[in-house]
């Protein structure tokens, strides 16, 4: 059984009078501990998807299931213990005025567990933060260092999937790489499920196991990372995809200092 089931998933708002159907129709499964990675330009529909997961978008048509079990409506704290995102913008997403240590006490506070102290420490030291920065607040750290903060505020609570809303499109190509290089082996150590989105096919060869290619809220093309790096695709989307970020593929098999 797949972990992640979504099933002709359609998610239709409204937006300055008129209907916008940002996601139609579109299914895909994600196994445990797999790496799944969904593709597509800007307006393509692939943050809609982990939005839908997370109850902040909604869902006009098919399902969402979880280990086999139907999302609930609203999502409660069985899904927040299971289920964690991490956003694009790491400043955005971390309460300007609370201190790394509240940041990353506050979901343990919520779910009434112990010991936020070491287990705060714990959780900076897995993403290569020293104890220190527990009383710092995210203007005082690098957009790099805020998103290894934001990276720890997802796994507080352990969770088995973390769905990754282009987590490294707003840092420095260098940077980039020392974030991939940190989820990757969080992936490896912790067991964990991904499902990633990323305009940049060359971070999605270098992260994922498979890719859902998407245009105007549509699944175009799926491909394993055999086929994304033989460039076997058989769309002109996807094709043009690959063109665009073929001079800047990482070899998966190489690491970042």
């Amino acid at each position: 059984m797949s972990l992640i089931e979504i099933d002709n998933l359609s998610v239709t708002f409204r937006a300055k009078g008129r209907e916008v159907r940002a996601v139609e129709a579109v299914s895909l499964t994600v196994a445990a501990r797999e790496s799944y990675g969904l593709v597509g330009e800007s307006g393509s529909g692939k943050s809609t998807i982990l939005r839908a997961i997370c109850g902040l978008a909604p869902i006009s048509g098919g399902s969402i299931r979880i280990g086999g079990v139907p999302v609930a409506t609203p999502r409660g704290r069985a899904f927040a213990a299971r289920v964690q995102m991490v956003f694009q913008d790491p400043y955005a997403s971390l309460h300007p005025r609370h201190t790394i240590d509240r940041t990353l006490s506050e979901p343990l506070a919520i779910h009434g567990l112990s010991g936020s102290d070491a287990r705060v420490v714990k959780a900076l030291e897995d993403v290569g933060l020293p104890a220190a920065f527990r009383f710092r607040f995210p203007h005082q750290l690098s957009g790099g260092q805020r998103q290894r903060v934001a990276i720890a505020r997802a796994l507080m609570l352990e969770p088995e999937i973390l769905l990754l809303d282009e987590p490294t499109s707003a840092l420095d190509a260098s940077v980039q790489a020392e974030v991939l290089n940190l989820l990757d082996r969080l992936r490896d150590e912790r067991g964990l499920t991904f499902l990633m989105v990323s305009h940049d096919l060359a971070v999605i060869d270098h992260m994922t196991d498979r890719v859902l290619v998407m245009q105007n809220g549509r699944a175009v093309e799926e491909l394993t990372r055999a086929a994304l790096a033989g460039a076997r695709m058989t769309t002109d989307y996807a094709r043009s995809l690959f063109d665009a970020s073929a001079d800047r593929m990482l070899d998966p098999a190489k690491e970042a200092p």
